[in-house]
């Protein structure tokens, strides 16, 4: 491996794109929506989070989290055609019978999309020191968030390499890139409540009630009419058993962990208010997450005998269950990385010279 001669390659692909005007648009309308989105942060968490000194941590990730949306968008446009597009344009021969190998022209193109995709991070830079200005974000938070978000761009960009070295047509590689995409994005939540419901298991809940006569009034135990006041002394009606059926998520919560969204979410520190809930969208959606480990109460009673029996606590905070559970983003990083491996590997051996075979229409030079 020849850091000079991945240099080059990058650096040629990186010439292409910036000359273009659409490049500049492109980064421009990102700007202006990172403008509304920061523009409409402020007044929203202003309302949500009671603690002026923790405003801040909201408007941030907020920042973040629609960074990675918009790279999400983008990503597989810009480097869903970097081999086979070359290819069809006749550029991509006369750099094979260079002295660069097969493997430095593929991860020069991933380095060149992995730095078109920061561009959109660096664009989003402002805005994310904005949100600071309005306290109470942890630096722990801004570095693991931003390393995620770097290595999560550079994922996609591997995606859209692998695919168009493997795929001969450049829109059907694009196409399948956001297809890949859109399965980590959209098909885990999809697979995710599909499955939850599917698992599902039968519930039981056993009621007792306080036993009332015909005109509404309470009955009394010792028969007499003036208990309304006493509820010990109200006699109790026979218990009522229901059934219905409750999804298990806690079967089917691994499927989320190769979501990019969760990756960014369940790895970054979250910030909780002193009551224990978050005060940003990491914990947030840290918060649901976690929460689907948890195995569902399949037998519950309530009892109006027993009032006492029916002190409910409210139940663990978001705080409490991120510390019960256990994180799941190092799993979907991985399940990530050996995707983007595998396909590299194989536009490798698609893309390697002499070629024994090529697909057909594939244009030499």
């Amino acid at each position: 491996m020849n850091m000079a001669r991945l240099w080059t390659v990058a650096r040629l692909e990186l010439l292409q794109r910036v000359r273009t005007v659409s490049w500049y648009v492109l980064l421009g309308v990102f700007a202006l929506v990172l403008v509304g989105v920061t523009a409409l942060a402020f007044p929203a968490f202003g309302g949500v989070v009671s603690d002026s000194g923790q405003r801040g941590s909201g408007i941030y990730s907020t920042i973040v989290v629609i960074t990675l949306l918009l790279v999400v968008l983008v990503s597989p446009t810009l480097s869903g055609n970097s081999l086979n597009g070359d290819r069809d344009a006749a550029t991509l021969a006369p750099v094979q019978v260079t002295l660069a190998r097969t493997s430095e022209i593929l991860l020069g193109k991933v380095l060149a999309g992995w730095i078109t995709g920061l561009a959109f991070a660096a664009v989003a830079a402002p805005f994310l020191v904005i949100a600071t200005f309005a306290g109470g974000v942890d630096p722990a938070v801004v570095v693991v968030s931003l390393v995620v978000l770097v290595v999560e761009i550079g994922i996609i960009a591997a995606v859209g390499v692998g695919l168009s070295g493997i795929l001969a047509r450049p829109l059907f590689s694009v196409a399948a890139t956001y297809l890949v995409v859109a399965a980590l994005v959209f098909g885990t939540l999809i697979a995710f409540g599909l499955g939850g419901a599917a698992l599902s298991s039968e519930a039981t809940t056993t009621y007792r009630g306080l036993q009332y006569t015909m005109d509404g009034s309470p009955e009394c135990r010792d028969g007499s009419s003036d208990c309304a006041n006493d509820p010990s002394r109200i006699a109790c009606a026979e218990p009522q058993v229901s059934t219905y059926t409750v999804p298990r998520f806690d079967h089917v919560w691994w499927i989320l962990a190769a979501n990019p969204f969760v990756i960014l979410a369940d790895a970054t520190p979250a910030e909780y208010d002193r009551n224990g809930y978050p005060v940003d969208l990491f914990g947030q959606i840290t918060a649901g997450v976690r929460a689907a480990q948890i195995v569902p109460g399949l037998e519950t009673s309530i009892d109006d005998c027993e009032p006492s029996a029916m002190q409910y606590d409210g139940g663990p905070t978001a705080q409490e269950i991120r510390a019960q559970t256990v994180p799941s983003w190092f799993v979907g990083l991985g399940v990530q990385l050996v995707l983007a491996v595998l396909l590299l590997v194989a536009a490798g051996s698609r893309t390697r010279t002499p070629a024994r075979a090529l697909p057909p229409g594939t244009r030499i030079a």
